[in-house]
């Protein structure tokens, strides 16, 4: 097999079945294992060393947000997708905090469902900027986050130029990289580049999590 090795993850046989036989349809999706619950998916995880994992989320004996910061702690370069059954989820946003990579919904077309997957594979979250706007004015209120001065944040942020910092802000208001480039009167080639060194220099999978971090260091509230 040479194509994107994905691990199934879901209690229900017949949803592992589904998305089995959607994905072996496409030519560069290959289905390595398939687990029940987050103890199996933790142990197959590290037995099959899959590309990605696709995980559902409320499952017995451990759930999927658990699982999934298991298996990002033992292996930080592991690629999560969660499944929820509801935009927005607030599990789906846990999972996030966790370390997955993204969130998807069960009932995706399949097109998405593997162009998600590709995403993931290759190092990106899969939550748009629009989405991500909207999961944030959801789930802010959960995320300690404080106004004014914050001498913690500035410890947090010390790394970063204040170009970065700008960048990051903007991201955590959940612009686009053209919407940075127009706010900022910069290229969008530039913005992609700040993008890279702040979630570089501060130790970010991704951008969600780095919208994730803006909020919890009190960058924006």
């Amino acid at each position: 097999m040479s194509g994107i090795r994905v691990l199934l993850v879901d209690d229900q046989a017949l949803i592992r079945a589904g998305f089995r036989m959607i994905l072996e349809e496409t030519d560069d999706i290959d289905i390595v294992g398939e687990a029940r619950d987050g103890i199996e998916a933790v142990r197959l995880s590290l037995e099959l060393n899959p590309d990605v994992i696709l995980m559902d989320i409320r499952m017995p004996v451990l759930d999927g947000i658990e699982a999934t910061r298991r298996i990002v702690d033992r292996d930080g370069s592991a690629r999560v997708l969660v499944l929820t059954t509801f935009d927005l989820d607030e599990y789906a946003f846990s999972a996030l905090r966790a370390g997955a990579s993204g969130f998807i919904l069960k009932d995706v077309v399949v097109d998405e469902l593997a162009r998600a997957i590709r995403s993931v594979a290759n190092g990106d979250a899969v939550v748009s900027p629009r989405a991500t706007r909207s999961l944030l004015n959801v789930c802010a209120s959960r995320l300690p986050a404080v106004g004014g001065e914050n001498t913690a944040a500035d410890a947090a942020l010390a790394p970063l130029t204040s170009r970065e910092r700008e960048v990051l802000m903007a991201m955590a208001t959940g612009l686009s990289n053209t919407e940075i480039a127009d706010k900022l009167v910069v290229s969008e080639v530039t913005v992609k580049t700040h993008v890279s060194n702040v979630l570089a220099k501060l130790d970010l999978r991704n951008r969600v999590h780095a919208v994730i971090f803006a909020y919890e260091v009190g960058l924006v509230g």
